[in-house]
């Protein structure tokens, strides 16, 4: 019991940890915000201009991806477009139809790597360009335990059409040091996953990056420096993935725990066995 009780101390005392995600074609296989074009037409939000022209973005992101400059003129535009929009109004389309539209297209093989992450014991965080509006709620959805996300300027209840706060580029990276002083991450042991080279500050920021689905210019960086290259391209539903499964809050797997779940337990911990190989002891 002396000896059990000395493991658990020396195991709160480590550092904690975190595994920071983007979003758009590293967890979802598409654009977050581009997604709900169809459904903020409905809303009233946009014309059928505007709903087509976010239908060809979309499908040029999807094969090409996006760099820099095409970045720059994504978020000018759609700055623009959303100025006026009500915000509340945003929210309450996002909520009723991100299940039809995100859900399906939830890589598995990121929905796995979520899991294992918090099976390690480490916090999951995304990290996206796209709005907080949109990432939020997807990121309940998925079980992040934190988002930080692009927030607009908001007077009386609309977007006026400005940035106040753009989750970009180095900014991405400044976000992640300062959630490592303020959360305690070592970020020496900490892992980072993208697609794209304009995250490459952030990846540079942690021990453990990781590219994923990479565009041309991250791929000749990651395999320049030895950052390991994952491809994923299963989307899929997460009830599906698992049909007993749901994705429950974590304080909720606590509470579980606390009142004795043994057999759940213990599956826990022979699944985490299994993949100690690949992200080592927590």
């Amino acid at each position: 019991m002396v000896g059990a009780y000395a493991q658990l101390v020396e195991n709160h005392s480590l550092p904690r940890t975190a595994a920071f995600f983007d979003l758009d074609k590293t967890v979802i296989a598409k654009s977050s915000t581009l997604t709900f074009g169809k459904s903020f037409y409905q809303g009233g939000l946009i014309n059928r201009r505007a709903a087509l022209r976010t239908a060809y973005t979309q499908f040029v992101f999807l094969v090409g991806g996006a760099d820099h400059d095409q970045m720059e003129r994504m978020r000018a535009y759609l700055s623009a477009l959303c100025r006026g929009w009500n915000v509340q109004q945003v929210r309450e389309i996002v909520a009723e139809t991100i299940h039809e539209l995100i859900d399906p297209i939830i890589y598995d093989e990121a929905a796995s790597l979520i899991e294992e992450h918090h099976l390690a014991g480490r916090d999951v965080v995304i990290v996206s360009t796209s709005g907080a509006e949109v990432v939020e709620p997807i990121g309940e959805l998925i079980g992040a335990d934190r988002v930080v996300a692009t927030r607009m300027v908001v007077e009386d209840g609309c977007f006026t059409g400005e940035v106040e706060y753009y989750a970009y580029g180095p900014t991405k990276a400044e976000a992640v040091r300062e959630l490592a002083e303020s959360e305690g991450y070592d970020l020496s042991r900490c892992y980072a996953y993208s697609d794209s080279a304009t995250d490459i500050p952030m990846l540079e920021a942690v021990g453990h990056p990781h590219a994923v689905n990479p565009d041309r210019t991250l791929r000749r960086e990651a395999v320049a420096r030895d950052w390991p290259i994952l491809t994923f391209q299963r989307p899929v539903r997460l009830k599906q993935r698992v049909p007993a499964f749901t994705m429950p809050q974590r304080p909720a797997v606590a509470a579980a725990v606390a009142v004795g779940a043994a057999a759940a337990t213990a599956g826990l911990v022979w699944y985490a066995s299994r993949r100690r190989a690949r992200f080592g002891a927590v």
